[in-house]
């Protein structure tokens, strides 16, 4: 969301703009409605982006069929494992750049879908450098973008950033653009019923994520509020089960709204400081977005909720923890506890030790960490380094304090 603040003497006026996805297309079996939806963009030459993963399981070979269903010309890119990095965003773009093609149709997960949607919007720029490093942000998109998430989480379809490994910093950065939102995203919950136990638990706290830190976000509106309201809501009544009966498509079609909702929220509201603290871990470790903020989450929540007890209280009642209005510090307590058992509840990490991480590491992730303004400015309490630091002590030793 984009806010303006025009301030006088004598007035001082806010706005914001709300943005999503042109058009969500949201039901079980909406995937094969492909080929209509290529047909409605009037379609003549298509690349699919998707990861190595998908296409051993068959999904990239269907998708191809799909579109070959049409008298068009379809191809693939799924050279690659994991999350992106900007090297392979370089790559794709090299080997995409001069085939003419006027549609990108990016499935899988939140990594897929970054790299599909960045893909996309810089097919027709002669040079993409100013944009990778930061200086530039991309204005426009000419070539059209379907979005197909396999995965109930990073609401990539629906957000207008991407994150990428920076190999040479050692950290994940983002790029944000209103070009990165598809012309269409296309979400069936039948797509998710294969992903595994731990990625539905990672990517799912991951949606939680986006919901809580973007309702307390100080960029926060209450049109975000009301989405990320309606996600927090959802989230409890379908996690356990979506993780733990994998096939229950009630459970998946209810995650996969709370992914949308979150990610619609996250888009326009922004996140915060989770996210910061879990960027290192991911450029320096390789550590799963998802699991990273979802084991970090209690732990910084312990901290910087202290400074919104009020809306922690409102958290807590989504949560059907309990009615704390006249004890807004216990509702702070519950639902930190509530985060961090439920790491235990999906077998999910509950300490950066399990995870590989150095203890020696921790202070210089700390110090990359207060470089991130663009989240720690969005988030109701001010962090200094020392109490970052302390964050993932507490976190590498798993022990809330």
């Amino acid at each position: 969301m984009i806010q303006t603040f025009n301030s006088t003497a004598e007035n001082r006026v806010c706005s914001s703009d709300f943005k999503t996805a042109n058009n969500l297309r949201f039901g079980i079996g909406t995937f094969n409605e492909l080929p209509r939806a290529l047909k409605e963009l009037d379609a003549k030459k298509v690349v699919i982006i998707s990861d190595k993963g998908l296409e051993k399981a068959g999904l990239v070979n269907k998708t191809i069929e799909l579109c070959r269903s049409l008298p068009i010309k379809v191809s693939s890119f799924t050279n690659f494992v994991g999350e992106p990095t900007f090297e392979l965003l370089e790559e794709v773009y090299s080997t995409l750049k001069n085939q003419a093609y006027d549609t990108v149709v990016g499935i899988g997960g939140g990594s897929a879908l970054d790299l599909a949607k960045t893909a996309a919007a810089l097919l027709d720029k002669d040079r993409i450098h100013h944009y990778l490093n930061g200086e530039q942000t991309i204005q426009s998109r000419t070539t059209s973008l379907i979005l197909i998430p396999t995965t109930s989480g990073t609401g990539s379809e629906v957000t207008f950033n991407a994150i990428f490994g920076d190999e040479e910093q050692g950290v994940k950065r983002g790029l944000i653009s209103s070009a990165f939102l598809p012309d269409l995203a296309i979400i069936d919950p039948s797509l998710t019923i294969s992903c595994p136990k731990r990625v539905t638990a990672a990517s799912g706290v991951d949606a939680f994520t986006h919901a809580i830190e973007s309702y307390i976000a100080l960029r926060a509106t209450p049109l975000t509020q009301m989405y990320a309201e309606k996600a927090m809501k959802i989230f409890p009544l379908s996690i356990k089960r979506a993780v733990h009966c994998g096939s229950d498509i009630e459970a998946r079609s209810n995650m996969s709204w709370v992914s949308v909702l979150a990610g619609i929220s996250l888009a326009n509201a922004g996140v915060g400081a989770v996210h910061a603290l879990a960027y290192p871990l991911g450029g320096r470790y390789h550590i799963e977005h998802g699991v990273a903020n979802a084991l970090l989450m209690p732990y910084v929540f312990a901290i910087t909720g202290r400074s919104c007890t009020k809306e922690l209280v409102e958290v807590a009642s989504f949560l059907k923890l309990g009615d704390y209005t006249n004890n807004p510090h216990k509702a702070h307590t519950e639902v930190v506890n509530y985060l961090y058992n439920l790491l235990k509840e999906l077998n999910l990490p509950t300490s950066l030790k399990e995870l590989g991480v150095e203890e020696t590491a921790l202070p210089e992730m700390a110090k990359q960490v207060m470089a991130i303004d663009r989240l720690l400015s969005n988030t109701p309490y001010t962090l200094q380094e020392q109490e970052v630091l302390e964050i993932y002590q507490n976190a590498y030793n798993g022990v809330l304090k």
